[in-house]
């Protein structure tokens, strides 16, 4: 070994053994960092073997690999591998353990991880199915998020909204979101926050036909309101929509339906 070898600074030299696919020999050199308390590469080592081991399939050991760095409470190395340990965990379906190790990276309060943390238990709140949570991680996340991850978190924000029938609330979510939006994401979120008008229009719609106005306003409402659905996935709605005018026991409105009805046939 040459004398510039032996400069290599162990982190170096195992990350170099790793990539070559010598994992035996990196593991060997992190453990003796990790083993040493007051080493000042201690944290990262400790993270670098837990993607190590968990590459050799040593899932626990590297659980444990992690657990040490997240113990050292170091800002940015800590933060990782809390993120790695609720990653791994979600891999296994392991829900609240996911939550846990999450919820550690808020502890740990790392500015660059806090939005990715609020996503994941966004996510987790989604699949156990408790909207409400998801609904405050995502506005949490928002509040704390530059504008890449922002734009994320307003799509499944906006998202959430319209799926709980909030159209106008989605609507404001994603036009303050693309008041600083990245260029790449602005197409995504006018085409969300179209369809969160779309939503709103039908709204509007159905609300005009039930106000009762003439029947020159009712026919047109109804037919916008049926013409509408289909453009969100509802055409079975929207034919019972065109069956409600047409079948109305107002006849004037009746017919003012079944000219529009029939004027595309």
């Amino acid at each position: 070994m040459t004398f510039s070898e032996l400069q290599v600074p162990p982190l170096d030299t195992a990350r170099r053994l790793a990539e070559q696919g010598d994992f035996d020999g990196a593991v060997a050199i992190l453990t003796e960092l990790v083993a040493d308390p007051d080493g000042p590469d201690r944290a990262q080592a400790a993270v670098g073997l837990a993607v190590v081991l968990d590459e050799r399939g040593d899932h626990e050991a590297a659980r444990a690999a992690a657990r040490v760095a997240l113990a050292t409470g170091h800002p940015e190395f800590a933060a990782q591998a809390a993120c790695h340990l609720a990653q791994g965990f979600e891999r296994e379906g392991r829900a609240e353990q996911a939550r846990g190790a999450w919820q550690a990276v808020l502890g740990v309060g790392t500015a660059a991880y806090v939005p990715l943390a609020r996503l994941a238990l966004a996510r987790l709140a989604v699949e156990a199915g408790d909207y409400d949570e998801a609904e405050s991680e995502l506005r949490a996340a928002l509040a704390v998020a530059g504008p890449d991850v922002g734009a994320h978190a307003a799509q499944q924000l906006a998202d959430l909204l319209l799926e709980r029938g909030e159209p106008g609330e989605a609507a404001e979510v994603l036009l303050e979101a693309l008041e600083v939006a990245p260029e790449e994401e602005v197409a995504r979120l006018r085409v969300q926050l179209g369809i969160a008008h779309l939503e709103l229009a039908c709204a509007e719609f159905a609300g005009a036909v039930e106000d009762g106005g003439d029947a020159p306003t009712s026919g047109l409402a109804i037919e916008l309101l049926a013409r509408t659905l289909p453009l969100r996935g509802r055409a079975d709605d929207a034919g019972r929509v065109w069956t409600y005018g047409l079948e109305h026991e107002d006849e004037t409105l009746a017919a003012e339906v079944r000219l529009r009805y029939d004027r595309d046939a």
